[in-house]
């Protein structure tokens, strides 16, 4: 028999081969099934987490307002994260010794204390300065506001939640930026470009896939992080919800209505990032297979 016929030969039996029966796997697969359908019947014959309550708040007028505000802040937080990470991890980057001991300095701080306890400092910050003013440092003040003016609890909740998801993207974007190859900015510099137009135009969009995947978890991170804001009279979902409770003393039902609609909201951002992950893992993908096909992926200029 010669070697074509034995190389045929393995490759049907190898086609033929049946794999052994999985009874590890589905004995878990049915011991998982029985677990869940045993909590959902549990929680759902419970009366005492009263669900006609949980029917009758979940589209209250009041909740669904705490909910446009849990929203609103994450989007603002987020934004000014993402910005101000960005500035940071390019500074941290920087060959300059100020920059990146002072990008370093404020994502070491910001990173290393409670987020509650920065939102509680920035709506006491009044105590700490009682009035704000625009100036020349050590000289005459041109603008000078009470503290107590300018800090509502809007303000110390942006300010707090944006600040603090500064200091977590800036290490995000800065690993992004990393995995980059270093030919990629030998390249830019090659053609020409500027730092910045080899940042914006060849660096940023390959570090997308590697910075994606991170900040919807943030994302979701801090749609949950704003419960935090209740502490400062920020009238959020969870305050929404405690402003009810307190009232009708129906603490469970108004909790388990906070639970629903946070689970649906990360529920929606969970999806919406895993369409952005495949879409940049088909990129990666159609960059991989170029050199196969003979597609010249040079780098270009634009």
């Amino acid at each position: 028999m010669s070697g074509a016929d034995t190389e045929e030969l393995a490759r049907r039996d190898v086609a033929n081969a049946v794999a052994p029966p999985a009874y590890g796997r589905w004995l878990a697969t049915a011991a998982m099934l029985l677990a869940a359908a045993w909590f959902a019947w549990v929680v759902a014959i419970n009366p005492n987490f009263e669900w006609p309550v949980v029917a009758q708040y979940f589209t209250a007028s009041a909740i669904l307002r705490g909910l446009g505000v849990s929203l609103g802040l994450t989007v603002i937080a987020m934004a000014i994260g993402v910005a101000l990470g960005l500035l940071l991890a390019v500074a941290r980057l920087s060959p300059s010794r100020p920059l990146h001991a002072g990008a370093a300095l404020y994502i070491w701080f910001f990173r290393g204390t409670p987020l509650l306890v920065q939102l509680i400092f920035w709506y006491n910050l009044s105590t700490l300065f009682p009035t704000v003013a625009i100036g020349i440092p050590f000289g005459p003040n041109f603008a000078v506001w009470n503290t107590n003016d300018l800090i509502s609890p809007v303000t110390a909740a942006i300010a707090g939640l944006g600040l603090n998801e500064a200091a977590y993207m800036a290490e995000i974007i800065r690993g992004g930026l990393l995995s980059v190859p270093r030919g990629q900015w030998e390249t830019a510099q090659a053609f020409g470009m500027t730092h910045s137009h080899a940042l914006r135009r060849i660096i940023l969009p390959q570090a997308m896939r590697a910075i994606i995947p991170p900040t919807g978890n943030q994302l979701i991170s801090m749609i949950k992080a704003t419960s935090l804001v209740s502490v400062i009279a920020m009238a959020d979902l969870l305050y929404s919800v405690q402003a009810v409770y307190n009232r009708t003393f129906q603490v469970i039902p108004l909790l388990m209505v906070a639970v629903i609609w946070y689970l649906l909201v990360t529920s929606i951002l969970n999806v919406v990032q895993g369409a952005i992950e495949r879409y940049y893992a088909r990129s990666e993908q159609d960059r991989a297979a170029a050199p196969a096909r003979g597609v010249n992926l040079a780098l270009e200029p634009s």
